[in-house]
């Protein structure tokens, strides 16, 4: 029986929840590249959010579309790969998998203290606490249609990555090694 090619999974959720941290524990459990879709965002985009302002769709379409060829050049290799990438809303969800199997949502979900906290103490990162809200504003969660992978953070990385590994059928080796 040939082997399956390895899936495309998109780590989705606010600002803070985890993403790049746990997609690219993830990435490293399954053996996949990984990339931070913040990478992706033009420089632009990325002053706009330091100082302040959120994204609206026209900006977030290209940066979008660039996430979407990496991922289809992951795919035609047949090679899988995991990105990070908020992907707030369905629509922004539905032109990164294109209804293909083989491109899977993680969402991360969370309390937004939590979250509000953990981006409180990052250093270094473009995106300040006071878009938060804007991100929960525009969250629309994944729907049961979209068949995503959710779980909570409150359990920290190490615990998700375990969960998610699970849900894929590639449990985690318990032994920690």
């Amino acid at each position: 029986m040939p082997e399956t090619a390895p899936p495309v999974i998109v780590v989705t959720g606010v600002s803070g929840s985890g993403k790049s941290t746990v997609a690219a524990l993830l990435a490293a459990q399954l053996g996949l590249p990984f990339v931070d879709g913040d990478a992706f965002h033009t420089p632009d985009n990325v002053a706009r959010m330091r100082g302040g302002q959120p994204l609206d769709d026209r900006a977030r379409a290209p940066w979008l579309a660039r996430i979407r060829d990496w991922i289809d050049a992951r795919l035609t290799a047949g090679a899988g790969g995991v990105v990070a990438c908020s992907a707030l809303k369905r629509r922004y969800r539905e032109a990164l998998t294109g209804g293909r199997a083989a491109v899977r949502i993680v969402h991360l979900e969370g309390d937004r203290a939590l979250i509000r906290d953990r981006i409180a103490g990052r250093q270094g990162h473009f995106m300040p606490a006071a878009l938060l809200d804007s991100q929960f504003a525009a969250l629309e969660p994944p729907g049961p249609d979209e068949d995503p992978i959710i779980v909570g953070i409150a359990e920290g990385p190490d615990a998700i990555v375990a969960a998610v590994a699970t849900r894929l059928g590639r449990p985690s080796d318990a032994s920690g090694g």
